[in-house]
């Protein structure tokens, strides 16, 4: 069922009233400065809506894993600065969460003000979903607006728990963009559909795999998914990371059922440790990678086998990286997967790009926006959502009546 979006609500509705607008802020931040601003970005169109019909806007993210502590190079201070540049217009920032100063604060918002609120992720009480921590975001606000689709699989307070305590529960227009868009690729994908999958989370690619394994074409897998089938067939992976919690035997089935659809790594880009990179070397993988050293990227044999199926025709989805490309020793593999899906968009592929690192990647490796048919805020998510699976920061949104 379709959501309402901040567009079905009569303009008169928003003036003067106070918007709680959940986004996805979690950038990439070092030294202070952002590195990259794309999840911001997307958002501007649904902030300048609000502000232009007279909201008075508390704008929440979460940033990085604080577990619960506050975290000096984890404040969303820095967001709050980038947020003004790109607003044209001062964002309050007390650097709070939740109590009385930002209380008083929100009180003393005018038509068309901006404030951003703490990291949401200072709380232990936001990923534990509490009521009270939930009463309490609810509190600042009239109406709430979840426009962060990358964090919508998760039950947190502030995408899930505080939402019910209104009556308006609105999308987006990020949100309602990704879901559109992402529940084609969902339902009816082109053909041939091709998934690479890659990054270091493990356990929650593989329980994507399980699918794209039903619907898709060829998986080509990569990172440490890639490394658990290795693993279950046989290879000797080394120190190379895994999921070893059930899923190698898992893996081991799914190769003897689909192995006619799963691409895995023929030679790696291997070292003792990333910081072994100047001593890196490539290994073929019949001949194993020995116990000492582990995989950190995708070999050149394994790079231009992968090449040849990422073609112009059909869908491809791309989520994780092929290895550590944030290092130059270990990023050609993730690069050339890159500049391999941008140019099959150009020659008619339709392609969908999810997942923070994915989307630093191409970055790295110079591809622009426009070279990729669609590129989500969401990892996480994205996956959950292209399983068919029900995100719970979607489905506590009011339903649309069109």
């Amino acid at each position: 069922m379709a959501k309402m979006v901040i567009s079905d609500v009569p303009d008169p509705e928003y003036v003067g009233k106070r918007v709680f607008v959940r986004v996805d802020f979690n950038v990439p931040i070092l030294d202070g400065q952002i590195r990259e601003d794309y999840r911001i970005r997307r958002t501007i169109p649904t902030i300048d809506y609000l502000v232009e019909r007279g909201a008075r806007l508390i704008i929440a993210t979460h940033l990085g894993r604080p577990m619960g502590r506050r975290v000096a190079s984890l404040s969303v201070g820095p967001v709050a600065n980038r947020l003004s540049e790109l607003l044209g217009k001062s964002v309050k920032f007390l650097g709070k969460t939740i109590g009385e100063d930002v209380k008083r604060s929100v009180a003393e918002l005018q038509n068309g003000e901006v404030m951003l609120l703490e990291n949401l992720r200072f709380h232990l009480e936001e990923r534990e979903n509490t009521p009270e921590f939930s009463k309490e975001l609810a509190s600042l606000a009239d109406i709430y607006v979840n426009d962060a689709f990358g964090t919508s699989h998760r039950s947190h307070a502030s995408t899930y728990g505080m939402a019910k305590y209104f009556e308006l529960r609105l999308a987006g227009f990020l949100v309602n963009w990704e879901l559109n868009t992402f529940a084609k690729v969902r339902e009816s994908p082109e053909r041939p559909y091709i998934v690479i999958v890659g990054g270091s989370k493990i356990r929650d690619k593989i329980n994507a795999v399980k699918n794209f394994l039903e619907i898709a074409d060829k998986v080509l897998l990569g990172g440490g998914v890639a490394y658990t089938f290795l693993k279950a067939k046989g290879v000797n992976v080394g120190t190379s990371i895994i999921e070893d919690d059930g899923m190698v035997e898992w893996a081991a089935e799914a190769l003897k059922s689909y192995r006619h659809k799963i691409y895995l790594p023929i030679d790696h880009v291997v070292a003792e440790s990333m910081q072994g990179g100047k001593n890196s070397m490539c290994m073929i993988v019949d001949d194993e990678i020995p116990d000492e050293y582990r995989g950190f990227d995708i070999g050149p044999k394994t790079v231009a086998r992968y090449i040849s199926q990422i073609k112009g025709e059909g869908n491809i989805f791309w989520n994780g990286p092929m290895g550590v490309f944030e290092l130059d020793a270990f990023s050609s593999g993730t690069t050339h997967i890159a500049r391999a899906v941008a140019l099959a968009t150009l020659r008619g592929a339709t392609t969908v790009v999810g997942g923070g690192e994915t989307v630093a990647a191409l970055r790295k490796a110079e591809v622009l926006d426009s070279e990729i048919s669609h590129i989500s805020t969401g990892g996480g998510s994205l996956l959950v959502f292209l399983n068919g699976e029900e995100l719970p920061g979607i489905s506590i949104l009011n339903e649309s009546e069109v």
